[in-house]
């Protein structure tokens, strides 16, 4: 940009490197982290060598094993007072929690809980194939709930790939809704019922875009305007090449876009996919107490949030392994509320 341009005519407000774990994030968003991993072939029993000290997260490595033993992923482990939304790109997870339900998905699905008074959880990357590799990507995302909301029952939504609003640009992009709308194309799954993004005012929106080389694809203004918050994260791509705007953002960085301007996204690579993430919504604006697993909004309700853990553990875990996962051959599933439901 020049230096005479009007400040006031910027589409881009920021430029911030992205960290290799969890990535800055904007009210009412509260952690963002992508994971890539090139898991090798599973041995029989779904595992991978082991890596790292029981905490790794070695951006170097070519996969991690997070807090798995021998199967990576995170194996029980509570939350309270927000909500998870895990996007997958490719791979395979196992979900398990303390209300009883569970889940395999990926390659695409979506899966959504509130954690609301208190769940427990846990997410393990099986490698069901043994006869080739089991590369995992996909986006975890904390978004922030209310005060009001904070102590609400817990619930659990999943969004299979096939039901994905997904939109091929004209100007060479692939583009994922997972949540909110790409130029008037909205996507027709819904939210847990008490999240913030429930209210369609609240203009909150998750989506992927995929640009081939020398791709261009514009970001219409949001519909809360100014008001709404908006932070692209540049995950793949060539340096020097991704812009938006025609602001230069460089590898491994995100940028702060204003919410009342249609923003530009290009892919100046002759040989590299420039992959992007957008996060948005309008601002709760309330206070951010965060401990670990734990999101509130005073000192004192997290203080209240260990005693509470210790005391029910938030139902207790009803499966028969902290790290649990299921059999290789099984397929994509959702159990809820003892319900079993295929992938599609």
């Amino acid at each position: 940009m020049s230096s005479s341009e009007n400040s006031n005519d910027k589409v881009v407000v920021g430029i911030d490197r992205l960290s290799d774990g969890p990535m800055h994030t904007q009210d009412p968003f509260l952690f963002c982290v992508y994971h890539k991993d090139q898991y090798p072939a599973g041995n029989g029993k779904m595992e991978a060598p082991r890596r790292g000290n029981g905490a790794d997260f070695n951006p170097n490595a070519p996969y991690r094993m997070y807090h798995g033993e021998k199967v990576p992923g995170f194996p029980q482990h509570p939350h309270r007072g927000f909500e998870t939304i895990t996007a997958t790109l490719d791979g395979i997870i196992d979900h398990t929690d303390s209300m009883g339900n569970a889940g395999r998905y990926g390659e695409g699905d979506l899966q959504w809980m509130t954690a609301g008074k208190g769940v427990v959880h846990g997410e393990m990357f099986p490698l069901i194939h043994e006869d080739k590799e089991n590369p995992t990507r996909f986006f975890q995302i904390w978004l922030n709930l209310p005060s009001k909301s904070k102590m609400t029952e817990p619930a659990f939504v999943m969004h299979w790939g096939s039901e994905t609003k997904k939109v091929k640009d004209e100007g060479g992009a692939d583009v994922i809704v997972w949540v909110g709308e790409h130029k008037g194309e909205r996507t027709a799954m819904k939210s847990p019922p008490n999240s913030w993004a429930a209210d369609p005012e609240n203009d909150v929106g998750v989506v992927f875009y995929s640009l081939k080389p020398g791709g261009k694809c514009e970001i219409a203004p949001a519909k809360g305007g100014k008001a709404t918050n908006r932070f692209l994260y540049f995950v793949e791509g060539e340096n020097g090449k991704q812009f938006v705007s025609d602001v230069n953002v460089p590898k491994k960085h995100g940028a702060e876009i204003v919410g009342d301007k249609t923003a530009v996204l290009e892919n100046r690579s002759e040989t590299e996919t420039m992959d992007v993430l957008l996060l948005q919504g309008k601002p709760i604006g309330e206070p951010v107490a965060s401990h670990g697993p734990f999101v509130m909004n005073t000192r004192q309700e997290i203080m209240q949030c260990f005693e509470d853990y210790q005391r029910t553990r938030f139902g207790g875990w009803p499966w028969e392994k902290d790290a649990m996962v299921f059999p290789a051959d099984k397929p994509r599933f959702s159990l809820l509320n003892g319900v079993e439901e295929l992938g599609k």
